[in-house]
Formats: structure tokens, sequence, C-alpha cells
């Protein structure tokens, strides 16, 4: 890489371009790097073609060394790999926050709270309902977010650094292989992403964040409440009284 990078340079001084360099200078900085890429653009949850015949062959987790997802069956072949959980939350993607910012500064994100944990959206999601002009909005898609907040998911503020030519290599971490190992997914549900409807009223805000109730922990919650009983209405006013009657004269 390094090579093919000095090739370019040098090719592009000859022609006598200093503000060519600049130029290509900016666009090394602003290059995603294949991981990040390529887990913004993947497709998770789908079945495994590897494994089709397989139970539980969705494809939920991300493997940082080959740049591709892969489902619980293909963990054997990626045991040296670094690993990333991918889960699924309203129909979308997320990640562990705690993951996530071992990766990548997730400063400026609108965090959200599962199930206790703090996750934040793989890529942005269209807005349900027209914002109000003083609303905090994201800055890529004008999702509303709560201040001071300026992003809804790592794409947005991806995809903004990069429209406004700021260097992507000041938000990248370097990371411990070992917090990404596959130990991590030592019992893993396979078949437990929890799908949540957003536009059921399950999403609420929470001090800080938002949070985002399981339904299977609503469903179980409401198992055992009586079932209503079925109204009868009676309506007295319309009840009309018999004339009075008299006992007969002895």
């Amino acid at each position: 890489m390094m090579m093919g990078s000095s090739s370019i340079y040098s090719s592009s001084s000859s022609r006598g371009g200093g503000e060519m360099d600049i130029d290509m200078n900016m666009n090394m900085m602003n290059m995603k790097p294949a991981w990040l890429e390529r887990l913004m653009d993947e497709t998770f949850f789908g079945d495994c073609g590897v494994h089709k015949n397989r139970r539980k062959n969705e494809k939920n987790i991300f493997c940082l060394h080959c740049c591709l997802s892969i489902c619980p069956h293909c963990l054997s072949s990626h045991t040296s790999h670094p690993l990333l959980q991918v889960r699924r939350y309203v129909y979308h993607n997320v990640i562990r926050l705690d993951d996530l910012e071992k990766l990548i500064d997730c400063s400026n994100i609108q965090p959200y709270t599962i199930n206790s944990a703090k996750v934040i959206f793989l890529n942005q999601r269209p807005q349900s309902r027209s914002c109000k002009v003083t609303a905090n909005v994201c800055f890529t898609c004008d999702r509303i977010l709560q201040d001071p907040f300026h992003f809804c998911s790592l794409s947005c503020k991806v995809e903004y650094m990069v429209y406004e030519g700021e260097n992507l290599s000041n938000i990248l971490h370097r990371f411990d292989e070992s917090d990404f190992a596959i130990s991590q997914f030592e019992g893993l549900r396979v078949d437990g992403s929890e799908v949540i409807d957003e536009d059921n009223n399950q999403i609420g805000p929470s001090s800080s964040n938002y949070s985002i109730i399981n339904e299977d922990q609503a469903t179980s919650n409401n198992r055992f409440l009586p079932l209503p009983l079925p109204a009868i209405v009676l309506s007295l006013g319309s009840r009309r009284k018999g004339a009075p009657q008299r006992a007969p004269l002895s």
C-alpha cells in the first residue's frame, strides 16, 4: 500500500501540480477504511448462503478482518479474527456502544437504551413525521434528535465528515483484537434478534437518551391480566313503567 501511495504522489508532482498533491492528500484522509465502509453497506440478518440448509443461519456477525457478515455457523472459520456482533431493533441494525466506541469515536451520535444497554444505529432511518423548524435535527438526514446530539446514526456522522472534507483518521481508533475475540459469542442466541415496531410507541425519551422497550417483555407483563368482560349497557331511563295496579275493593 505504501508503495502504491508513493507512486501516486510522485506521478502527480512530476506534472507540476502542487494543488493536485493537496487534493490527493485530502482524498486519502477522507477515505473510509475497508471495514467501516463495508460495515455500513453490508446487509445483515439475511440467510447465510453457505449454511442455507441449517437452522438459525441469520448473518448477525461482522468479521472486521474479512469485512463481511457471517452467521454463527461460520464462526469456526473465523476463530482468530476480530468479530463484531450486530443486533436488530426497530427493524434496523444497531451495535452496542461499548463495542463500537472501541473502533471509532461515537461522540455526538444519539445513543439509545435497549434492555439496559446503550446502542448506536448503524444507518440512517427515514423520518416518520415532519420536524419542526426549531427542533434539533440530524446534520445529515434531518431526523429529530435530543440535545446536544448532532447525528442519528454512525453512517450519518461519517457521511457528514466526508462531505465536509474532515479527516476520518481523527475519529478512528486502534483497537485490541482481543476485545473482539470469538469467546464473546459463547452462548450466543443466534435467533435472538428482537424486532420492535417504532410505530407502536415502543420508543420513548429517557433522560439523555431514548429507551426502547422489549416487546416480548411487554407481552409477558400483560399475559396474566384478566380479560375485559363484555360491556352490558342498561338504559334504565328508557324502561317504561307499567300502570300502577290497585288492589280490588272488598
